[in-house]
């Protein structure tokens, strides 16, 4: 195929590269579809088209923290996971509340979530995690014994739909919560 040169052509390109990703698409990723010759600008303009053209459909195109792709809608869940009938994962309430507490109060300790938790974190807590790629070591406090500090991934974001941190539910929503986030 010849490069495309005209506005359809170039949301087919778009389309096409989306839909056979196997992970979403970042702005930079999808400008190297057109070597270069397009302006993000034009390009954030076929991605606002593209999702007019898919809202009647039945998937979307999402922006997620590493960028875009096509995902089924949110009704046809229950059926797409009966092709793929794998137990999803169960997490302890130890493992989901020690994900809050690093997706809220990042970057954190293991002694910061203990002392927030009160209990000691079982390692193998912060190993599902770090397997799941929902969170991180980035970087070291400097105090004595420069413990690890923890952070949410991309990948968590993605996983929750989220763009961005500031798009977790208000920390007032647990207020009725027995997790003790707030200090």
């Amino acid at each position: 195929m010849k490069e495309p040169d005209n506005i359809t052509e170039m949301k087919q390109v778009l389309e096409a590269a989306l839909l056979t990703a196997g992970q979403p698409l970042s702005l930079d990723d999808m400008l190297k579809l057109f070597a270069g010759r397009m302006e993000r600008t034009t390009l954030r303009m076929l991605l606002d088209e593209l999702k007019q053209d898919w809202a009647e459909k039945t998937l979307e195109l999402v922006q997620v923290a590493t960028g875009y792709r096509f995902q089924a809608r949110q009704q046809f869940s229950e059926f797409i996971t009966r092709l793929n009938p794998e137990r999803q994962p169960k997490y302890s309430r130890a493992v989901m509340e020690t994900l809050a507490i690093i997706a809220y109060r990042q970057p954190v300790t293991r002694g910061d979530i203990e002392q927030i938790r009160g209990v000691a974190v079982n390692p193998n807590v912060m190993r599902q995690l770090q397997e799941r790629d929902w969170i991180d070591v980035v970087g070291q406090r400097e105090v004595p014994g420069r413990p690890s500090l923890y952070a949410t991934t991309k990948h968590f974001l993605d996983d929750l739909n989220l763009r961005s941190l500031s798009e977790l539910p208000p920390m007032d929503d647990f207020a009725q919560s027995e997790i003790p986030l707030d200090n």
